[in-house]
């Protein structure tokens, strides 16, 4: 580590373009001048749709519409006759809002219209907004990066908009709710001004290393900051992808012997007739797969062809498929027959892909499997465990639904393990920009650590600091906001 190394080329280095990390200041909004509208409810026939603007000319638009000319009080509901500004004609009776910038949602002026649900209602208004003059259609998501131009929004809470738009299951609904309020994106501004300590300490030294009065120590405190960061960006980068797999859903895969009843479950569980059942061993043949809803957990279900001495070609595909899943499942629903545990096919099911489970490992993370004997209604009533030697298992029958409710705990339980739990701990990393962001600030602090002379250990965390910069903000990289943006309806 360097100490006590200063070169001219430091105070070159300190003269460096800083990244820009005031939200929202590197982008200006697409067509930022012109007043936008759109429908931003959803489509189709309903009890009231609301319509929007944004812009300099939104006060001109409610104005012309409305019925008296003034605009009402701002934020406060009012009843409205529309008429087309050019006809005359009346459109609908509506509620009009009125949101003077900044104090709105896009920090323009926005207006919005309360009309009646039908789509003649609607196509009218529309219609009558296209013919006031500076007035356009707005783009998708253009509402939205507007707000994130004026500041409004970071480019986390933008994501968490689009997510929480987006959320199918409570947990992500949850998730999305918590990256909106702002939660991941303090987090990183957190990280960012321990950056800017660290750099302010390692710039004092390069400017006033020959000064008496120079504070001792300084370095040391930077040294330690970093330190203190890397083990907290390390943390949140050893989530094993928990936050992806929260916002696209976990892999579960439902693997067993022919006729254990594993399309039954299949179809028990996402509550419809995924798979075909039959009593004939070797029905499922592929891989079926369909997104379910799992105990409030997003997860994509697959179902897979019964492990055992494939006959024919076809089967023997199948076969390859299963297993080629099951190195690829976040989760295995490992499913035997209660009344069958002893013949040959549920033995080689537990010896070959039970019992090592705990040992093994993919993509250097640990699966996590159940084990669920199905067909517990074939057992005695009121008998004994049909094998107690067995590791930990549920009994469930998918004929009569017995045992549903445990194992929907079960996987509960198992998928806020493979997920995160979005109630709770640290905020989650859900894209891939998130954790490639967080390596390359992580991968800068190491050449902080390695760098030999003062100036490049300076210029170690000011790239770190873009790295945070770049996760609230997009850096200003338009392919990446096109992406982000693209995500959401034309109203929002």
């Amino acid at each position: 580590m360097w100490r006590g190394l200063w070169t001219p080329v430091a105070q070159a280095a300190r003269g460096l373009r800083r990244p820009c990390t005031r939200q929202g200041s590197c982008t200006p909004a697409p067509g930022s001048g012109a007043t936008i509208f759109a429908l931003s409810s959803g489509q189709g026939r309903c009890g009231i749709a609301v319509i929007r603007t944004s812009g300099p000319a939104s006060g001109h638009a409610l104005r012309s519409l409305t019925a008296p000319r003034d605009l009402p009080q701002a934020r406060r509901a009012c009843l409205r006759l529309l008429c087309d500004p050019r006809s005359g004609e009346p459109l609908d009776r509506a509620l009009v809002l009125w949101f003077p910038g900044p104090q709105s949602f896009t920090g323009e002026d926005c207006a919005e219209f309360h009309v009646h649900g039908g789509p003649a209602v609607v196509s009218g208004v529309l219609q009558a907004l296209g013919r006031v003059p500076g007035l356009r259609p707005a783009e998708a998501g253009e509402f939205t990066r507007r707000a994130f131009a004026h500041g409004k929004l970071s480019l986390t809470e933008v994501e968490g908009l689009a997510d929480l738009i987006h959320a199918e299951t409570e947990a992500q609904r949850r998730q999305a709710l918590r990256q909106l309020d702002g939660e991941l994106g303090h987090l990183c501004q957190g990280w960012a001004d321990t950056l800017t300590k660290a750099l302010a300490h390692v710039e004092a030294y390069i400017d006033f290393e020959e000064d008496d009065n120079l504070e001792e120590g300084i370095l040391e405190r930077a040294d330690s900051q970093v330190q203190e960061l890397e083990v907290a960006l390390g943390i949140h980068l050893r989530d094993a992808r928990r936050g992806q797999r929260l916002r696209s859903g976990a892999h579960v895969v439902v693997a067993g012997p022919p006729n254990a009843g594993k399309s039954s479950l299949v179809n028990l569980l996402s509550r419809k007739p995924v798979s075909i059942v039959s009593p004939e061993p070797g029905t499922t043949r592929d891989v079926l797969e369909t997104p379910v809803d799992l105990a409030g957990f997003p997860a994509l279900l697959s179902d897979t062809a019964g492990l055992r001495e494939a006959i024919g070609p076809v089967e023997q595909e199948g076969v390859r498929r299963a297993r080629e899943r099951l190195e690829q499942a976040d989760l295995i629903l490992a499913v035997l027959d209660a009344s069958d545990l002893a013949s040959p096919s549920s033995c080689n099911f537990l010896d070959m892909i039970v019992n090592p489970s705990g040992a093994r490992t993919f993509n250097g993370n640990s699966q996590h499997l159940l084990l669920v004997l199905n067909k517990s209604d074939l057992l005695p009533p009121g008998g004994p465990d049909p094998n107690p030697d067995l590791p930990p298992h549920l009994l469930l029958s998918c004929r009569t639904g017995e045992g549903l409710d445990g194992l929907l705990e079960a996987l509960r339980k198992e998928l806020a393990a493979v997920c995160g739990d979005p109630s709770t701990g640290p905020p989650l990393l859900t894209r891939a920009r998130h954790q490639h962001h967080l390596q390359g600030c992580l991968d800068a602090l190491s050449h902080y650590k390695q760098a030999k002379d003062v100036s490049l250990a300076a210029e170690a965390l000011r790239v770190a600091r873009g790295h945070l910069a770049h996760l609230t903000s997009g850096g200003g990289t338009e392919e990446i906001l096109d992406i982000i943006f693209r995500d959401f309806c034309v109203g929002k």
